[in-house]
């Protein structure tokens, strides 16, 4: 019997996702559009799959219809497995009318839904981040040592350190302290020696810090204590997680690879314009782990009079003497002839217009879906179901580092314009 069994995945979608406003106006943050055709939420949901872990609970703030489709209709297991995905919507009680007020707050809503008794192992996952892992050698470790509870860390550089709750452990791997976002001699106090976990002298030298991911394995029954002994505790960071380990045996597990916590536009970015390079962090063309998404049955991509360089082009587009360079573009583009598009991730539609529907919407002065003739688009991120018109210039040539548009047409956070889902922008209008 294969401890697997025993073993349940909580993934945590997240707050609000104010960070990522306006992408997730309309969404949770675990529905958040990845790469032109994946969700957020893939990329942990499918490292379980990969890992074995078919059980898996997603706690989300609000319920986004879009996260719902999503998942019903991309996880579907076999009627005689025991795997499921499941959606937890944080719920209004009579006498708690608040959201999760933190991540233990999440989880601890969330315990009475596990009915089974058999759980023995919870492992507790985030839905904003961009890595692959094999979660059987995270959870092998946990077994090993006999852990109530294991983190996963990344050794940090010092500059990196300070963002992160930081660990201390023995040469074991036993974890003896950790410290939330420490500064100054705070921070160097949480030095490690991380040879000990098999990096080299140089890489030790390097990243001598152990940064958590926010990611952990808990002893069920453990976590369970860990919840009803401090009512008042919210978060695992700041509260659970320095509690265990005064009181349990607390273990590190050292995770050595690309790791990108998605939580902020920029970051947001950046990583989805990383998938496009030529030789990419995070590579999609793994074959032996696949990130899992939606099978849409879409026509492959055509083609006219293009030149595009270093971007990723998703199935149903029609593109048109479109010149690309390092962007992405999503499911079902239409792009008409003269668009550019630098550095920008242009996420295309959830439905495909009719060539009726686009006459009638050229007669009333509305543009089609997609991108008309002869616009200039360059650091931006186009939502989907996004109507851009002919002759529009998306260029940010002010460089304004934070704005919000009267109309809500589009936003520009850290210099990046932001057209939010559905918007229109009409003919000739220059940002």
């Amino acid at each position: 019997m294969s401890h697997n069994q025993n073993v349940v995945a909580v993934i945590l979608g997240g707050g609000a996702g104010s960070r990522l406003f306006p992408l997730t106006r309309e969404r949770s943050k675990p529905a958040v559009p990845l790469g032109g055709k994946y969700r957020l939420i893939d990329v942990p949901v499918s490292n379980c799959i990969n890992s074995d872990i078919t059980q898996i609970f997603v706690l989300t703030q609000y319920n986004s219809a879009s996260l719902n489709r999503h998942i019903s209709r991309t996880y579907r297991f076999s009627t005689f497995s025991t795997g499921f995905v499941e959606i937890l919507a944080a719920e209004q009680r009579n006498d708690n009318s608040d959201w999760f007020q933190g991540t233990a707050d999440a989880v601890r809503q969330m315990l009475p839904h596990l009915r089974t008794s058999k759980v023995k192992t919870l492992l507790i996952l985030s839905g904003d981040h961009l890595y692959r892992m094999d979660y059987r050698r995270f959870l092998a470790r946990h077994f090993e040592t006999k852990a109530d509870v294991t983190i996963s860390v990344i050794p940090a550089k010092r500059e990196d350190a300070e963002g992160f709750g930081l660990l201390k452990a023995d040469d074991k791997g036993k974890i003896l302290e950790f410290s939330e976002k420490p500064k100054g001699d705070a921070l160097e106090a949480m030095r490690v020696d991380t040879t000990s976990f098999g990096l080299t002298a140089d890489e030790a030298e390097r990243r001598p810090f152990l940064a958590s991911m926010g990611i952990y394995v808990f002893n069920y029954e453990k976590l369970k204590e860990l919840l009803r002994s401090d009512i008042a505790a919210v978060d695992f960071g700041g509260e659970i997680i320095p509690a265990a380990i005064d009181k349990y045996n607390v273990q590190a597990f050292l995770f050595d690879n690309y790791w990108e916590d998605i939580g902020t536009i920029r970051a947001f970015y950046e990583a989805n314009l990383d998938l496009a390079s030529p030789l990419p962090k995070f590579n999609f063309f793994n074959a032996e782990a696949p990130i899992y998404t939606r099978s849409r049955y879409l026509p492959p991509s055509k083609l006219h009079g293009c030149d595009i360089d270093n971007s990723m082009v998703c199935e149903g587009c029609i593109l048109n003497g479109v010149y690309a360079r390092n962007s992405i573009i999503g499911l079902r583009n239409r792009l008409d002839p003269g668009v550019r598009i630098e550095d920008s991730i242009v996420m295309g539609s959830d439905f495909f217009e009719s060539i009726e529907e686009i006459d009638a919407n050229l007669a009333s002065g509305t543009p089609h879906i997609g991108i008309g003739e002869n616009t200039l688009i360059r650091r931006a991120i186009i939502d989907k179901d996004v109507r851009i018109g002919k002759n529009v210039q998306l260029l940010n040539l002010e460089r304004i580092d934070r704005m919000d548009a009267e109309d809500g047409s589009y936003f520009i956070r850290e210099g990046i314009i932001i057209v939010p889902k559905g918007a229109t922008i009409h003919d000739g209008i220059r940002i």
